[in-house]
């Protein structure tokens, strides 16, 4: 990678090095405390992220996770980066850590970009669609595109556009519906980027064009000396930079005071008219000598910028190109295989995204504009003249002569798929079919929850809620800020919240009434309920008793039962898993496995609400004891991911239950200081915070969130870039309780 300085024109700083394969895409990290002038990240093919200072050539550190080519960069805030990569996955960064890995795409990630609004980022794939991503978790999925989505750029905190292999461009609003559809390169769109303060943008692609957007319509192409133009970006001046196939970097300005000498323009000029033209990827259309006009076509003005001429040169073929500032016509290349060639030699043609097998040239009248019409040998000459009139507001009058021309001009000819396959210009290889890569390791697992023997979601009168106003640390009323410095008693928090109210004659009561309608083989006996009130009494009173193997293996009968009639068998178990050698019966390494994928059943989101509310405050409770706490740390990406899915039932309770888990989380996450463990932690707090309305809820959430965070500056910078900050200030102005505004207040403190 090479790096250049502004200086009346770009020298060459450094060459810099460290992938041991081609660079694939390079990202500017803004300038922070600890590097001023910002650094430099560059995605290559040996699946690795190089992170360059600006004085340096080698790397200052390597960033590896991804399992095949990195071939998208984009930087955000704080100093996070995303990357997009062939292993079909997005990595978000933070200095040197992964913090989270984006899963949801079936084809590479070509394209990446954070947005403004913190916590928000975009994914374009091979898969022909782009998906939006809220801290860590897919929000919604943009769907239009009809090949490979290759380029993201963002016009505001609401918009955003996006350019693909179909050749188009679609401008599409956050909440996912398309604004408009821009049509005019004819080949595979690489490249996107959009002028400072402005909607205007450019792109690039492979039909040898830059193309300058303005207002909606292509205000101008600029043709290059080379097939494949596979990078733009627009300059904070407004100057636009392209790299080629053909190894050269070009910037293009609108500047007289930055414009090239006339020498480097006429070398440009030169080397842009001994270029080759293959018709198949250019806007041409179909071309015969005989009837072109000579070189005296070329006095005659254009009439609009870009607008292309040919003519023929004894038996050759030549381009031009108009120049409205300079009012001449600028020779743009040579077409090659047109010498008496038609369309039927030269393939198919890319047009607004579609192929066909035709593209002709319609000059309706001499000094008008000239029209496209697009035709496939199997279409009908007459339809289609008809459809051509009514898109360009034509008169019907053309609708024989449109027709007749079809029909001269496609007649008797056979035709077939072109044999001419272009080059990708990452591997030199045929082009990247979505779904075709061998290395691609994603596999969507199958809902473990979508079988018979769901319920619908109820309530259960027996389980015990929380009491309004007691703390749920100390029992107590809740806090109350006297003083007006408060002090943070809220968090780190040290020690794991836990579930510990009951009435155990009353859950007795309610399993003894249910066993009527437990199956034949699962009913409990007067010997079982004598069983489990007795590891009830051990477990939920002092005593140097413990629970006996018959005990347990009673209790875990009982948390068999069917779905409809579990739940005062899970109550049970969320009391008794308390106590250290239950905890450490069920979570030891032999069951534990068994115990938490039993759990797991109970969280789908079509079931029980009261099996849902149970299965939550068990795996709470598990982090009273090393066993558990190890269980459940070791489970967390499977038992976090299945925990959040209940988040929109709207069950209070529930909602206090999820709090609570994430909290025990970010206990275990505070000690450890597991970077990983904790952006998952970040992620779900502020989902959960999006659709939690209860206070108490709230309240253990902001603990959870000062607690991962306390003493860790990559996680506090982590939680600004997914935007919590902004997400709980409105809990500062909080009157009651009082508890929820004043730990809001010191977790800002620390954000």
């Amino acid at each position: 990678m090479y790096l250049f300085s502004l200086n009346r024109g770009f020298t060459e700083m450094h060459c810099m090095s460290g992938h041991s394969n081609f660079v694939s895409c390079v990202c500017v990290i803004p300038s922070n405390e600890n590097y001023p002038r910002g650094l430099i990240a560059t995605g290559g093919n040996d699946h690795n992220i190089c992170i360059f200072t600006l004085d340096n050539t080698t790397p200052l550190y390597v960033l590896k996770g991804h399992k095949n080519t990195v071939c998208s960069l984009s930087s955000g805030k704080f100093g996070t980066l995303l990357s997009g990569s062939w292993d079909t996955t997005a990595k978000v960064w933070l200095n040197d850590k992964c913090m989270m890995t984006l899963q949801g795409h079936t084809a590479a990630v070509w394209a990446v970009k954070i947005l403004p609004e913190q916590g928000l980022m975009l994914t374009g794939s091979a898969d022909k669609t782009i998906k939006l991503w809220k801290a860590g978790r897919c929000e919604r999925t943009f769907t239009g595109h009809e090949d490979c989505v290759r380029g993201l750029a963002i016009l505001s905190d609401s918009e955003f556009l996006s350019c693909a292999n179909d050749a188009s461009i679609r401008r599409w609003q956050i909440l996912g519906e398309c604004l408009q559809i821009y049509y005019g390169h004819t080949n595979y769109i690489y490249s996107i980027s959009v002028f400072p303060h402005d909607k205007d943008f450019v792109t690039t692609g492979e039909d040898r064009t830059l193309r300058i957007w303005k207002q909606g319509e292509c205000a101008q192409i600029i043709r290059l000396p080379a097939q494949s133009v596979w990078s733009c970006c627009v300059l904070n001046n407004g100057d636009i930079v392209v790299g080629a196939s053909d190894g050269i970097i070009r910037v293009f300005t609108e500047s007289l005071e930055r414009t090239a000498s006339a020498e480097e323009i006429q070398a440009f000029e030169n080397e842009l008219s001994q270029a080759t033209i293959d018709p198949k990827t250019s806007d041409l259309g179909d071309i015969n000598v005989d009837d072109l006009p000579g070189r005296e076509h070329l006095k005659e003005p254009g009439t609009r910028e870009g607008q292309t001429r040919l003519i023929k040169d004894d038996r050759n073929v030549e381009a031009y190109q108009w120049s409205v500032s300079e009012e001449r016509w600028i020779k743009i290349g040579e077409v090659v295989g047109s010498s008496g060639a038609t369309q039927q030699t030269s393939g198919r043609v890319l047009y607004e995204g579609k192929e066909y097998d035709y593209v002709f040239t319609i000059d309706v009248n001499e000094n008008g504009p000239s029209y496209k019409l697009p035709y496939n040998i199997n279409d009908d000459p007459w339809l289609t003249a008809y459809n051509f009139l009514q898109k360009n507001d034509l008169n019907p009058m053309f609708l024989d002569q449109v027709a007749k021309f079809i029909i001269d001009n496609t007649k008797g000819q056979m035709l077939g798929n072109t044999g001419t396959e272009l080059s990708d210009p990452f591997t030199g290889s045929g082009r990247y079919v979505p779904g075709s890569s061998s290395e691609s390791n994603a596999v969507l697992a199958p809902d473990p929850f979508t079988g018979a023997g769901r319920y619908v979601p109820g309530s259960a009168s027996n389980v015990v809620a929380p009491l309004s106003g007691i703390d749920p640390f100390t029992g107590r009323s809740a806090y109350q800020s006297n003083n007006a410095k408060a002090e943070n008693i809220y968090f780190p928090k040290k020690e794991a919240v836990t579930f510990d109210q009951a009435n155990p004659s009353q859950i007795l009561g309610k399993l003894k009434e249910l066993n009527g309608d437990a199956p034949e083989e699962q009913k409990l006996t007067e010997d079982d309920f004598i069983i489990l009130e007795k590891i009830l009494f051990i477990t939920c009173n002092t005593t140097v008793e413990t629970p006996t193997a018959q005990q347990l293996l009673t209790l875990w009968k009982a948390i068999n039962w069917p779905e409809d009639i579990v739940f005062p068998a899970l109550d049970i178990l969320r009391l008794c898993i308390k106590h250290p050698s239950v905890n450490e019966n069920f979570c030891s390494e032999k069951d534990s496995i068994q115990f938490s994928g039993h759990l797991l059943k109970f969280l789908s989101p079509n079931g029980k609400q009261a099996n849902q509310l149970l299965a939550l405050r068990t795996l709470c409770n598990c982090f009273v004891s090393q066993a558990g706490q190890r269980l459940m740390m070791e489970q967390r990406d499977t038992l976090m991911s299945h925990a959040i899915e209940v988040k929109l039932c709207g069950n209070k309770n529930i909602h206090i239950a999820l709090a609570t888990l994430t909290l025990n989380y970010a206990v275990c996450l505070h000690k450890v200081n597991n970077i990983e463990g904790k952006a998952q932690c970040l992620s779900v707090i502020s989902t959960v915070m999006e659709v939690v309305q209860d206070l108490e809820a709230i309240f253990r959430l902001l603990v959870a969130l000062g607690t991962l965070i306390s003493d860790d500056t990559n996680a506090v910078q982590l939680a600004k870039s997914l935007g919590v900050d902004s997400q709980i200030k409105k809990y500062a102005s909080v009157s009651e309780p009082a508890k929820v505004s004043e730990c809001c207040r010191f977790v800002l403190n620390l954000l």
